[in-house]
């Protein structure tokens, strides 16, 4: 069975291993093991706390792990609100009309504005699921069961949630939009850039981005093609986003020009459809397969199983509630896969 659980001390060889896997663009897993080992700390910190009053630099990190071979098959995680203590940027999409009624000129354009409009929001991130793994229902169960324990730990998150889309670039990590941006502001390669990102050393960004806003047909044709789309092994996670209910707002990526989208926590669908129930083992009978969780913090899990719901009361086996370290009696919150 496959379980995800908060990640600890001992997973670091695996959460390296996905972070070579993941290749570029991957901006929040780099291979370094300095901030790799603290990501696993600050999120063992994180599920320490066991009273939040507000959400601030907390960020929970999750492995998917197959409980048969101990093996660490995909990496999740939350940020409770990003950008408090360091700049978090995007481009915002805009539009800027020059109009001439004498000349009959009329030109639609658009622009791009750094900004910092996301500043505190919670986000969703770091999701890579093992290429082995990549079948059935596993990617879905580990990118919704975040929105479980987001459901299951309201206060721990802000209202608004976003999840930044991984953008286009080559298997060599070139991008078509930071190629413009290199060739007339910056002298590194995206690889380069994205790798600064990835381990928090963001000054850069201040000092050499442009500071007024782009009129993106200014931008080499290469560029403007990518602005605001997905790299290809990420349009899976966008539908699934998108059929919770986020939607893409203007906001995209400073160096691929990936789509940001966002959406209202309590309006997500498997926030507002999960249920709380209480666990009765035994034997389902007309059986349902659904996402569910326990109600713990540092020990939560969360899996996929055949369960009944009758009532108040949800019927599943021994072995799930062995998975999610419950017994009869307990209370799990579950949704629809």
């Amino acid at each position: 069975m496959l379980v995800v659980r908060p990640i600890e001390a001992r997973d670091y060889e695996s959460l390296h291993a996905c972070a070579v896997e993941s290749g570029h663009g991957f901006t929040s897993l780099p291979v370094d093991e300095g901030l790799l080992k603290r990501r696993i700390a600050r999120a063992e910190q994180a599920f320490a706390l066991e009273t939040i009053k507000q959400p601030g630099e907390e960020g929970y990190l999750f492995v998917m792990e197959d409980t048969e071979t101990q093996e660490i098959v995909g990496v999740s995680g939350i940020e409770a609100a990003v950008g408090l203590s360091s700049a978090f940027y995007h481009y915002h999409v805009g539009r800027v009309v020059h109009h001439s009624a004498k000349h009959n000129v009329y030109n639609d354009l658009q622009t791009l504005t750094l900004c910092n409009d996301y500043t505190g929001v919670s986000e969703l991130c770091t999701l890579f699921l093992r290429e082995p793994y990549r079948k059935g229902r596993n990617g879905r169960v580990l990118s919704k069961f975040r929105l479980l324990f987001m459901a299951q730990f309201r206060q721990r998150f802000a209202e608004t949630v976003i999840a930044e889309m991984r953008g286009i670039s080559d298997a060599d990590g070139r991008s078509p939009f930071w190629a413009w941006l290199e060739k007339h502001f910056f002298t590194m390669d995206f690889p380069s850039a994205d790798y600064l990102t990835g381990i928090g050393e963001k000054t850069f960004i201040a000092e050499l981005m442009p500071k007024f806003p782009i009129y993106v047909n200014l931008l080499d044709k290469s560029a403007q093609e990518v602005v605001g789309k997905v790299h290809q092994n990420t349009v899976p996670a966008l539908k699934l986003l998108t059929s919770e209910g986020f939607r893409y707002r203007g906001y995209i990526d400073i160096f691929d020009a990936g789509p940001t989208v966002e959406a209202e926590v309590k309006q997500l669908r498997t926030v507002r459809n999960s249920r709380l129930l209480q666990v009765r083992i035994g034997r389902p009978e007309v059986a349902e397969n659904v996402l569910l969780c326990n109600t713990k913090l540092k020990d939560f899990r969360a899996c996929q199983a055949d369960v009944t719901c009758t009532g108040d009361e949800v019927v599943i086996t021994e072995n799930t509630a062995s998975a999610l370290g419950v017994v009869a009696g307990d209370h799990v919150r579950l949704a629809a896969l």
